[in-house]
């Protein structure tokens, strides 16, 4: 019996032909599904990609605190990340309070170091911080007012400038020699100044003397036998300092706390290594 199916020219029927035409096809559209799944796979990836790379960007290296910042007495909200440095800090404050960052003196229980986090001084939201130092006019308007002084003595004085320790008004004192219980001083060593009050020293009446640094409340606390004098360190003008002749390892120095040098504070036998951190102390550094 003759079957019904046409043979063609390469011996195959037309209806094998047929179904190996919709195997290829078939064939065909699956590779392109799997292209298109594939090429949307990558394009999903890849904005999946960019995403968490903005959201990266948009989450901070560590969480935010909001703490008070207070200088002479005026106050400041800050809110910073926790891992933020104290010299962070300081930069990010300049266009606040007005003082230059290098002036700044930061208190968290204590003066805080420029490469110390927020988070390793506990600051939180409940942290009030003192910062301590004198506005970029202040410091100006000191200068001038001491280039004035000096260019006034100069024209009125000798050429020749006597030392301190050779004047009357030091002699009286001095020459009782250093007091038993003086601070040991150092030649050419700068230390930071002690944790307690500086004593061992004379006024110009030849009374014991301390100096306490009060860094937390921008203070220097003058002591003696009769009282305590709190000057606020913004309104010392100058602080003079010389050597004391045949023991250079102590110093006179004068804090000026008026516009005339008749206003100077004079200290005896303050140990020389203290010297210099004094000053950084009243006017930053």
């Amino acid at each position: 019996m003759e079957s019904s199916e046409e043979i063609n020219g390469h011996g195959e029927t037309k209806n094998e032909t047929k179904v190996a035409d919709s195997a290829v096809k078939e064939e065909t559209s699956e590779c392109t599904v799997k292209e298109i799944t594939t090429e949307s796979s990558i394009e999903e990836q890849i904005t999946e990609s960019v995403v968490k790379e903005e959201t990266c960007d948009l989450i901070p290296d560590s969480p935010s605190v909001e703490f008070t910042i207070i200088h002479n007495k005026d106050k400041y909200m800050v809110s910073m990340p926790l891992s933020s440095t104290i010299a962070q800090l300081k930069n990010k404050l300049v266009d606040m309070i007005g003082v230059p960052s290098k002036m700044q003196k930061i208190m968290i229980k204590g003066l805080a170091k420029d490469d110390q986090t927020l988070e390793s001084l506990n600051v939180n939201s409940s942290s009030k911080i003192m910062v301590v130092g004198a506005k970029l006019q202040d410091i100006v308007a000191v200068s001038v007012a001491n280039v004035e002084e000096e260019s006034s003595s100069s024209k009125s004085g000798s050429s020749v400038k006597e030392p301190l320790c050779k004047k009357k008004l030091h002699l009286k004192v001095l020459e009782r020699g250093i007091p038993d219980d003086a601070l040991v001083g150092i030649l050419n060593i700068k230390d930071p100044l002690p944790p307690h009050p500086l004593s061992g020293m004379l006024n110009k009446h030849g009374g014991k003397v301390r100096l306490t640094f009060k860094l937390e409340v921008d203070q220097l606390w003058i002591g003696t036998k009769e009282r305590t004098q709190k000057v606020a360190m913004n309104t010392i003008r100058h602080v003079v300092s010389e050597p004391i002749e045949g023991h250079e390892e102590y110093h006179i120095v004068g804090f000026q706390l008026g516009t005339t040098e008749a206003s100077r504070y004079w200290v005896y036998w303050v140990p020389a290594q203290y010297v210099d951190s004094i000053k950084e102390a009243i006017f930053g550094g």
